[in-house]
């Protein structure tokens, strides 16, 4: 049994996968509300619906980032925790579960993946299918149009408001929830052939906002470490 867990945004996804078997969760935390209240309570119950305990567990496949600072660490270090038992973890960036949704979606071909960045900043990476063709990046909301070349984009719900003055429609699902819980599933049964990840490197993908108003203070810090280890 892989427990897969998303805590990048401000929806939690978690999915228990055993053989072809599948349990998931989709959690609005929201704004002003935690992970760390919500995540172990969560998993909780999604072990009481596989009747399962936590030792049943054989592995754990964490999303990296990037997104929300606190929100990664508290999905890192609930996996790092876990880590200390014993189990084998994974790590895998916020871009490649959105290309795995969509994939399982049927869609298909070339597109950008963007995520709310902050700071009237768009995070975004180009896929072709399932491969990355470029390093993720974050882009300023005024020149999306001109850096996508008009080329297809897919955006979370909870963007596209923000985007609506900059970009036309594009790539849209009809349940966003569901294709995301599907993506997890499909990368708790793809991830552990791959050789494990430990410690997990969070993926920031840019400067905290202490580091943004006091550089001097961060300084002397390498880019690992300031913003993550890049995917």
């Amino acid at each position: 049994m892989i427990l897969g867990l998303d805590t990048a945004t401000e929806v939690l996804h978690l999915a228990l996968v055993d053989g072809s078997r599948a349990w998931t969760k989709r959690v609005v935390v929201g704004v002003g509300r935690s992970h760390s209240i919500s995540l172990l309570p969560s998993l909780n119950e999604l072990l009481q619906e596989a009747g399962a305990s936590v030792t049943a567990l054989k592995g754990v496949c964490c999303c990296a980032g990037p997104g929300g600072f606190t929100s990664i660490r508290i999905g890192v270090a609930t996996t790092e925790g876990l880590a200390l038992t014993g189990l084998p973890t994974w790590g895998f960036s916020s871009f490649l579960l959105r290309a795995q949704a969509l994939k399982q979606s049927g869609i298909r071909g070339v597109f950008w993946v963007l995520l709310d960045g902050q700071r009237n900043e768009v995070f975004i990476q180009r896929w072709d299918s399932l491969e990355a063709t470029n390093k993720a990046q974050k882009v300023p909301f005024t020149a999306l149009r001109g850096f996508l070349e008009a080329e297809s984009w897919w955006a979370p719900a909870s963007l596209l408001p923000k985007l609506s003055e900059y970009l036309p429609p594009n790539i849209q699902l009809q349940d966003e929830g569901t294709a995301m819980l599907e993506g997890l599933v499909s990368l708790c049964r793809e991830l552990p052939r791959l050789q494990p990840e430990n410690p997990i490197q969070p993926f920031y993908l840019r400067e905290t906002d202490a580091e943004v108003n006091f550089p001097e203070a961060s300084a002397h810090l390498g880019d690992a470490l300031r913003k993550g280890i890049a995917r």
